[in-house]
């Protein structure tokens, strides 16, 4: 089975393209993969978008944090594919369903891998601004390597930590 782990940078803010709204006019900055089958990371940026796509469409499940909402709209004005329909899992979107609100992908780093990001996505556009696309892609790997480990903890124990505005959360999964 390939599962591909996967991550996107944009390359404006949602306060650039007139809001939350409007997240398919944010543009592609950098995407990393990690796939299973191939063992380890890629990264894509709009010059090559289209490998990406077929690498995504090609996945026996993609897995990713908030990618549902955020990623696959990132994605759209690159594709005429309904990235929804994919086999997908979107870790965040499993965690909302339980909990009743939105979590950060940092809030369950923290809590079950004991790890911290290594910058957010302001700074990613920032990064990319500068022409500094490989501190991006640095970045953006980072984020599909806590995905891999969180879903691979989940897996195995069938549970994940949050650690939520009451406190560390227990979140039971079934993947």
């Amino acid at each position: 089975m390939n599962i591909v782990y996967f991550d996107v940078e944009t390359q404006r803010l949602a306060d650039e393209v007139g809001g939350w709204d409007y997240i398919d006019r944010m543009g592609l900055a950098v995407a990393v993969t990690y796939s299973t089958a191939r063992g380890g990371f890629e990264y894509y940026t709009e010059k090559n978008v289209n490998a990406l796509i077929d690498e995504l469409v090609h996945a026996d499940l993609v897995v990713g944090f908030n990618i549902l909402h955020f990623d696959y709209t990132v994605l759209r004005p690159y594709t005429t594919r309904d990235l929804q329909q994919l086999p997908s899992l979107d870790i965040m979107r499993e965690i909302q369903s339980q909990l009743g609100h939105r979590v950060k992908l940092e809030n369950c780093a923290n809590a079950t891998l004991g790890v911290s990001k290594g910058g957010d996505g302001v700074q990613a556009v920032q990064w990319f601004r500068q022409g500094l696309i490989d501190q991006v892609a640095r970045y953006c790997m980072q984020d599909v390597d806590i995905v891999r480990r969180l879903h691979e903890y989940g897996r195995k124990h069938q549970q994940l930590l949050v650690d939520t505005y009451s406190g560390r959360k227990i979140v039971p999964v079934s993947w």
